[in-house]
């Protein structure tokens, strides 16, 4: 397993560099959503780290995914949560892990349903390599490149822990 995966120190350079990024692109109030279930704890973490006035939004894509009728519906499928306006509003939209871009693309159409953002801007813990969609991230926690079979997964809330294992059939 690789030695850089201790999350504390992740969660900490990635508050960094997101903080960084905003006051270079002039945003001074943006809203954060988290994609369920790791993306909302890492964006509950960078929240709290950040301080952010508006309360944080929670989006569950499940019914956006582009294999939503090859994988079925969970029965405890929770609902999006946005208790905010996004139209015009600058979005920080958070994940756990970067893989093929799809679940980001299942975000983006989401968040598009609910208005137009002014700009989103896409933070995550890991971005793991395997891009099937022209989509990066544009602060990130560490970077890895994982061999076929295997796969990086995080577990928490309390506390947050990184995983690489191999990837299930």
């Amino acid at each position: 397993m690789p030695e850089n995966l201790d999350v504390d120190t992740l969660l900490a350079d990635l508050a960094n560099d997101l903080r960084r990024t905003l006051e270079a692109r002039g945003i001074t109030d943006p809203l954060m959503i988290g994609i369920h279930t790791g993306g909302v704890w890492v964006a509950e973490r960078l929240h709290r780290e950040l301080g952010l006035a508006e309360p944080l939004g929670m989006l569950n894509i499940v019914f956006y995914r582009d294999d939503f009728t090859r994988i079925g519906v969970h029965p405890r499928v929770e609902p999006s949560n946005l208790p905010f306006e996004v139209e015009d509003r600058h979005i920080v939209l958070v994940d756990d892990v970067l893989h093929t871009g799809r679940t980001v693309r299942a975000a983006l159409n989401e968040i598009f349903d609910y208005g137009r953002p002014a700009s989103v801007l896409l933070a995550v813990l890991v971005d793991r390599g395997g891009k099937e969609l022209p989509i990066c991230a544009d602060v990130t926690g560490t970077t890895l490149a994982l061999p076929p079979g295997r796969h990086v997964k995080l577990t928490g809330p309390e506390p947050l822990r990184l995983s690489v294992e191999e990837a299930s059939p």
